[in-house]
């Protein structure tokens, strides 16, 4: 353990291309679900169903995970969903990473682990981990600086309420953080943060953070095994692994459609131009929960909300360079896209 004043473990940054696990989709629909609210529409609209979500391998995009979650937002009118999803999970949600996590040392090494192996765990945020003044501290940052406000402090809720729900599953009821600061203002009602924290909530913080008490960051995991901790260790370091793999052929793909367009290449001779064979190359998609097609609809759909920008882009301009036969094609895909006009499309994204 490094003694330095600030010392950071796991990434700093991420791709808002990059996919997540869809297991906080999940919590997601059966909090709203309680609430009354129906989220089945919109995860249709996302391309995703309930079916798809139980598949161990499926992996949503940021993207796609942001929608389902705006969505979710407008139909509760709840300003404080995000610890509502996050107060229901455990450790085993988690996969291999939550038995890691229970297998650690100490709740430090449980944190460090939690944060080397983020892109495992199906966060939405971007973690990292180390001492600071107010003491040992773990972050949460956006992967977008443009993500919805709204959004933005679902995924903070979410992610602080999970850390605090499983710590206390591992180590008792009775942790309680020193303090816990969120970037966003502070709520109408603060109770639900101060019932579920049990510590002092600051808003309108430099930066979104949990700092834990120096007796508790030594407190040895009751689980704690250190056979155990290095077979998974091994495992999780084939997975992330393979991850990376997966991740790079996304973005192969993805560079080699938007290049392309308005032309699209046909699966056939994006096979050849990865000298594979199609049915190789669809199984691996496959592996990545995705397919040949999602991924040129999501290369398109960047594209028209790049374009929609340009104030001096037509809608026919817009048609012809995202490679749509014309602007009636155009219009149905935002209006599966994002249940609106492009005309109000253009108004959210000049606004945005």
């Amino acid at each position: 353990m490094s003694a330095d004043p600030v010392h950071t473990t796991g990434a700093t940054s991420r791709s808002t291309s990059a996919t997540i696990p869809p297991f906080i989709l999940r919590y997601l629909i059966a909090v709203t679900d309680e609430l009354g609210a129906d989220l089945r529409p919109a995860l249709g609209r996302a391309g995703l169903d309930e079916t798809v979500l139980r598949s161990v391998d499926l992996r949503v995009s940021y993207r796609q995970g942001s929608e389902v979650i705006r969505r979710a937002l407008e139909l509760t009118g709840s300003d404080h969903l995000g610890l509502s999803v996050g107060a229901r999970q455990h450790p085993t949600a988690w996969g291999l990473m939550g038995f890691a996590l229970m297998a650690a040392d100490t709740l430090r090494d449980a944190v460090e682990t939690g944060v080397r192996f983020q892109n495992l765990s199906g966060a939405m945020v971007v973690w990292s981990a180390g001492q600071s003044p107010a003491g040992y501290t773990l972050w949460a940052d956006h992967p977008d600086p443009a993500v919805d406000t709204g959004v933005g402090a679902f995924l903070v809720q979410e992610a602080f309420a999970s850390v605090v729900t499983v710590t206390r599953l591992a180590l008792g009821s009775e942790f309680r953080p020193r303090h816990v600061d969120f970037t966003f203002p502070a709520p109408p009602d603060t109770t639900p943060y101060a019932a579920l924290f049990g510590c002092p909530v600051r808003f309108s913080a430099p930066r979104n953070g949990v700092v834990f008490p120096a007796s508790w960051v030594r407190t040895e995991m009751p689980g704690r095994d250190a056979v155990t901790f290095a077979s998974l260790m091994t495992l999780l370091e084939g997975q992330l692994a393979s991850r990376r793999t997966r991740q790079d052929l996304l973005e192969v793909l993805e560079i080699s459609i938007a290049q392309s367009l308005p032309d699209v290449p046909t699966f056939a001779e994006q096979a050849r131009r990865h000298a594979t064979g199609e049915r190789t190359l669809r199984r691996r998609l496959a592996e990545c929960g995705t397919t040949y097609e999602a991924l040129v609809d999501g290369v398109r759909r960047e594209r028209v909300e790049l374009l929609l920008r340009r104030p001096d882009a037509t809608l026919t301009d817009i048609a012809r360079q995202a490679g749509f036969s014309d602007v009636r094609a155009l219009r149905r895909a935002i209006r599966r896209w994002h249940d609106m006009t492009a005309v109000e499309l253009r108004g959210v994204v000049h606004d945005s």
